[in-house]
């Protein structure tokens, strides 16, 4: 099942002229830090890395996280053995019928789709709208669903970007996954979020949650 989203080098020779020494440029320094999120939710917290690798999608959530832009959006489509999605500025309304369809003049991220981040179990990934009217399968400027499936859903594979890991609290995901829904997978109580970003060296980051960074 798919998630339903309603949404050379040129160098100019000069006569009489020595040709300048050409250094290399230096690689940019890797951080020791990074960025850990904290996804609130009446079920409990969520803590979450994003990936360097796919910057655009990074940059974007970590702005809009640290806005305060999630802070009262729902996660507005829960399906069990599948995955939770949210993050539709539209949750925030009394209108439950608008929520997934994005806002109307959202600019969309490039897709940044890499073999190596899969849809495994507590896979981040950005939600999209369909290929016939996005083929170039670009990412929703804000909403995104984390991956419930025990045995992950690699079926989506190479279709969406992904762009974080769950660290810390798959439990809740899974509670989650699990509230009463009506139409469109709804959950029939709203499920709201607070977003916060800390910055914690990553040593600290693997002794805390046991991630390890490659």
């Amino acid at each position: 099942m798919k998630p339903f989203f309603r949404y050379t080098l040129l160098v100019g020779l000069v006569v009489g002229l020595a040709t300048p020494m050409v250094h290399a440029a230096k690689k940019p320094r890797k951080s020791s830090k990074d960025e850990v999120i904290t996804i609130s939710t009446p079920q409990g917290d969520i803590r979450l890395i994003l990936f360097d690798k796919t910057p655009l999608h990074k940059a974007n959530f970590l702005k809009l996280a640290q806005s305060g832009f999630y802070n009262g959006t729902t996660f507005h489509r829960v399906i069990p053995n599948f995955m939770i999605q949210g993050g539709d500025p539209n949750s925030k309304d009394t209108d439950p019928a608008n929520d997934g369809a994005g806002a109307q003049d959202e600019k969309m991220i490039p897709a940044e789709i890499l073999p190596e981040f899969t849809h495994k179990r507590g896979a981040v990934a950005a939600a999209r709208t369909p290929d016939f009217i996005n083929p170039q399968r670009q990412s929703s400027a804000s909403q995104f669903y984390i991956v419930q499936n025990p045995q992950g859903t690699p079926h989506l594979n190479g279709q969406y970007t992904v762009f974080g890991q769950v660290i810390s609290g798959q439990e809740v995901v899974d509670k989650i996954a699990q509230q009463p829904t009506a139409e469109r997978n709804r959950p029939v109580t709203n499920i709201p979020m607070t977003v916060k970003v800390e910055k914690l060296k990553k040593k600290k980051i693997t002794e805390l949650y046991g991630y390890q960074y490659q």
